[in-house]
């Protein structure tokens, strides 16, 4: 299944959501819409009696407007991408960068809603979901936007260990526009499994990552600080400003900060605070297991890396 913008390496993976269960959460925001449609419709027709023929076929016809249209686009607009059906299957719709939907997106999709579900039965929303290689359907593709999953299985991604405290949030001056997702799978896949392999080995690997790793981020690994503490830090970083990204929570990044008094400073300057241990953020010395070819990654320079896990 392909990833959404961050790839990998962020703890919160946006996936595309695919047919089933945009299919059961479109159902469940239909099956309300109608509800509350046939409610509107009989006050209605009671406060309506007295008025001609015409007059009714109006009102139906707003009424019918407002609440199967209007009303998915209202509901879309100030829930950020967020249907009550959507909210159940723990799906969400975002623009296509991964950022919160606004009117205008919400719009389009609910316009062409209508051709694709109402009128259609949903086939040509099938239709265009199957195709499409992110399961979009048309009012997707039109208004820019994406179904992901935000309800994703821990087991599927595993567990990335926090970096040391003294570390969390001190690369938030880092560029890391160049480096590419291959190389963010291969640092997560060492983080995930760093206490599996033999300590000579994983501290060999963590070099290696971090070498390159700095290098696409075009600033050095700052002095006494432990290659897995630091991608562990870089990665955080990375989580951090794609959750920004994707809900709006602000800026993504601010000026890097020294260790020792939280001014600015440049990046090479961190340094590690006088009662840290290296030992601390070693390696456990396991004996390395065998992996499947899922784990399996090619490094930045383009030589196959596989993590011996």
């Amino acid at each position: 299944m392909s990833e959404l913008v961050t790839g990998e390496a962020v703890a919160l993976e946006l996936r595309p959501a695919r047919l089933p269960s945009r299919a059961l959460a479109t159902l469940l925001d239909l099956v309300v819409a109608f509800v509350a449609y046939i409610v509107v419709s009989v006050a209605l027709v009671a406060a309506t009696a007295s008025l001609d023929e015409a007059a009714q076929v109006a009102l139906s016809i707003a009424a019918f407007l407002l609440v199967l249209v209007g009303g998915p686009i209202a509901v879309e607009t100030l829930s950020h991408g967020r249907s009550l059906g959507k909210l159940a299957c723990g799906l969400r719709v975002v623009r296509d960068d991964g950022g919160p939907i606004r009117f205008r997106h919400a719009l389009v999709r609910g316009a062409l809603g209508v051709v694709e579900i109402l009128l259609t039965i949903g086939v040509v929303a099938c239709i265009a979901s199957l195709v499409s290689a992110r399961g979009r359907r048309l009012g997707d593709v039109f208004a820019g936007t994406l179904v992901v999953r935000e309800r994703v299985p821990e087991a599927r991604s595993g567990f990335v260990p926090p970096p040391p405290p003294w570390l969390a949030g001190r690369f938030q001056g880092l560029d890391l526009s160049a480096v590419p997702d291959g190389l963010w799978l291969a640092v997560r896949q060492y983080l995930v499994r760093m206490h599996q392999l033999d300590p000579q080995v994983g501290r060999a690997m963590a070099e290696r990552l971090a070498g390159d790793l700095a290098a696409r981020t075009g600033a050095p690994v700052p002095q006494g600080v432990p290659s897995a503490a630091y991608l562990a830090a870089v990665v955080q970083e990375r989580q951090v400003r794609e959750a920004r990204r994707a809900f709006g929570g602000g800026p993504v990044a601010g000026p890097p900060r020294p260790l020792g008094d939280g001014g600015g400073g440049a990046v090479g300057a961190y340094g590690a605070p006088a009662s840290y241990a290296p030992s601390s953020y070693g390696v456990r010395p396991v004996v390395p297991v065998e992996g499947s070819s899922e784990d399996r990654a090619e490094g930045p320079g383009g030589g196959g890396f596989v993590p011996p896990v």
